[in-house]
């Protein structure tokens, strides 16, 4: 009788921590609630929409009629302008998001660097990202034009023979300068994400280091960048979605021409709906490319899930 009514004090004791845990469960889920239901209304919505008109034919005007199963998806796997696209979104996101990564990363690691006139330099690199994307690929279309681009015009007070060359009416040139383009709005926010990483990292374990007899080299390997990995992946996670859903730079300069050699699955599906109609078929490649940004997403959790428990072990 004695055992029971010791341990009856420490099961109260249980039982009031588990009611007040739960109170306080109830209290954070009514505080974010609000929040919970303008993300549903507000993203949850438009993406149930888009499945829905992906599996219907779907007029002109956006009136769904019958129900069409897989129809618009096999017309869209069906069209070589589709398959070609992907290819092409598939170089365009490396292409850019690796480019960015190899400049960002000397860029960051000068600018971490104390000397004169660093806050000025700071700023510049800064200013492409307080400017618009889109007059930033205005202003790059204009530079490029063949018949009064100030590129041409540049190269050929140097003496260059490119006095009127068409840089946007060939597909690989035109793709190569709208990459550099991307590379070039690309590299600010890249940036300032690795700047804070840099400062992250404290001072006391380049003088320990150098206490060692450790090089610039040897502290930049083993100490810099791996201390500086973890944003580095922020960086490129952030960058792939954002340079696989970019837009405008394609179709200010070059609306995916010529022949549809620039354009990429964000240009296609706006073709698609907008250009010819066919807006049952764009629903089917917006719920590809959610479907293709969903797949990354959960490998580099997995990836990043994986990588927490091996630095635990």
């Amino acid at each position: 009788m004695s055992a029971i009514d010791s341990s009856t004090p420490i099961r109260t004791a249980r039982l009031r921590r588990s009611g007040t845990a739960q109170s306080n469960s109830l209290f954070a889920l009514i505080l974010v609630a609000p929040c919970l239901l303008l993300s549903v209304t507000v993203i949850g919505y438009p993406i149930f929409d888009v499945i829905r008109m992906s599996v219907f034919d779907v007029s002109r005007i956006g009136v769904v009629r019958e129900f069409a199963g897989f129809g618009n998806f096999i017309k869209t796997f069906s069209d070589p302008v589709f398959v070609q696209a992907c290819w092409q979104t598939l170089v365009w996101t490396v292409a850019v998001v690796g480019g960015t990564m190899l400049v960002s990363i000397p860029i960051a690691l000068i600018l971490n660097e104390e000397f004169y006139g660093r806050t000025i330099a700071r700023t510049i690199v800064l200013l492409p990202w307080a400017i618009s994307l889109a007059m930033t690929a205005v202003v790059w279309r204009y530079v490029v034009n063949g018949d009064f681009g100030t590129l041409n015009m540049t190269l050929s007070a140097l003496g260059l023979p490119f006095d009127g060359y068409p840089w946007l009416a060939d597909a690989r040139m035109a793709f190569t300068l709208e990459i550099l383009v991307g590379i070039l709005v690309s590299v600010p926010f890249t940036v300032t994400i690795l700047l804070g990483g840099l400062t992250s990292i404290p001072d006391t374990l380049y003088e320990a280091s150098a206490m060692d007899g450790a090089r610039a080299l040897h502290s930049l390997r083993y100490i810099t960048m791996p201390l500086l990995w973890p944003f580095m992946q922020i960086a490129i996670v952030l960058n792939v979605i954002y340079v696989f859903n970019s837009f405008p730079i394609i179709w200010i300069m070059t609306n995916g021409g010529p022949s549809n050699r620039t354009d990429i699955l964000i240009t296609y599906i706006y073709k698609q709906a907008f250009a010819f109609g066919k807006l049952g078929n764009a629903a089917a490649g917006s719920v590809i490319m959610f479907a293709m940004l969903l797949v990354f997403a959960v490998i580099y959790l997995y990836l990043t899930k994986a990588r927490g428990a091996r630095d635990d072990v």
